[in-house]
């Protein structure tokens, strides 16, 4: 009798042992983090990646370590994102860009519903920057002027910035020479040292405009940047055009619902954190926002027929 009741308590302890097992398996998250950055240190998306990680860190229990994989202004990060297989364990950082345009106009191994849109936490403030001692200070006096001076350099950063150029290119009949940049860090140094003439900003500038090191020529959202009311917007402009981009954490499209869940309270969470807010609007000057997977999919979707009309309208 003795014996057949340890053999019962036996299979108790082993049928607990695996259901806290299986528990710690489901109890997300069970081990650290790691956050996909697509662009080099030293940046927006760094500076402001850095207090995101600490304070996510926080909320979840568990370190966030960060991997820098730049290349194709955030799209070389999305690729590998995309055949992640640890549900959430991995995730991306930045630009909604490379999700919503790169795979509308160059060869991409993912598309728009690979990834789950954990939640968008601030509105970038895209623009055209120039640098100091430049003979222009507004758009007109740059666009004046590079008709006269052909060959002007441009540093971008993303593929749909330099759609942009190109088509503001055509239509004012400008000879540029375009330089690829690897990030804000990269287009920052080249702006100041003066090796590129004007160029597209995320965010780095807010950095640099105090100093004067460098001017907002140019508002590439669809509103006026919150933190230079006076710049006028490229539509303003004339050009039928904009960069209205979100930052983003995206996570593979196999990421399970509660994982999901789990994550968005936290970055919500991270919205209302005093450091979090200070290094967005005080350090890099963009609002602080906070949108739910839902919403970030209806608005990623008319984005998408958007661009695919202005591409179409491009090649007509």
């Amino acid at each position: 009798m003795k014996l057949k009741n340890a053999y019962l308590l036996g299979g108790l302890i082993s049928l607990f042992l695996m259901g806290s097992f299986v528990f710690a398996e489901d109890d997300f998250p069970s081990q650290p983090l790691t956050m996909l950055i697509g662009f080099n240190p030293g940046g927006s998306t760094d500076v402001q990646g850095q207090v995101l990680a600490e304070v996510l860190s926080e909320q979840l229990g568990q370190p966030v370590n960060i991997i820098y994989h730049p290349g194709a202004g955030g799209g070389a990060a999305a690729a590998m994102l995309a055949s992640n297989t640890e549900q959430g364990y991995v995730f991306q950082y930045g630009l909604s860009l490379p999700f919503v345009f790169a795979p509308l106009v160059s060869p991409a191994s993912y598309e728009l519903n690979s990834f789950r849109y954990v939640a968008g936490i601030s509105l970038d403030q895209s623009a055209i920057v120039t640098g100091p001692d430049k003979p222009f200070n507004t758009w007109q006096e740059l666009i004046d002027y590079a008709r006269e001076n052909p060959g002007l350099t441009y540093a971008t950063q993303v593929i749909l910035d330099h759609f942009v150029i190109n088509h503001i290119s055509e239509i004012e009949e400008l000879s540029l020479r375009i330089a690829p940049t690897t990030g804000g860090a990269d287009m920052a140094s080249l702006i100041i040292s003066g090796n590129a003439d004007f160029a597209i900003s995320g965010g780095t500038h807010a950095s640099y405009t105090d100093s004067g090191q460098m001017v907002v020529l140019a508002s590439l959202s669809d509103e006026r940047l919150v933190y230079y009311p006076e710049v006028p917007t490229l539509r303003e402009l004339g050009y039928d055009i904009s960069m209205h981009a979100i930052r983003v954490i995206a996570v593979p499209a196999n990421t399970p619902d509660e994982h999901v869940r789990v994550l968005s309270e936290a970055l919500e969470a991270v919205t209302h954190d005093p450091r979090f807010i200070h290094v967005t609007e005080e350090r890099i000057k963009q609002p602080v926002i906070f949108m739910n997977s839902e919403e970030l999919h209806t608005l990623f979707a008319r984005q998408v027929e958007e661009y695919k009309q202005l591409i179409a309208d491009s090649v007509k």
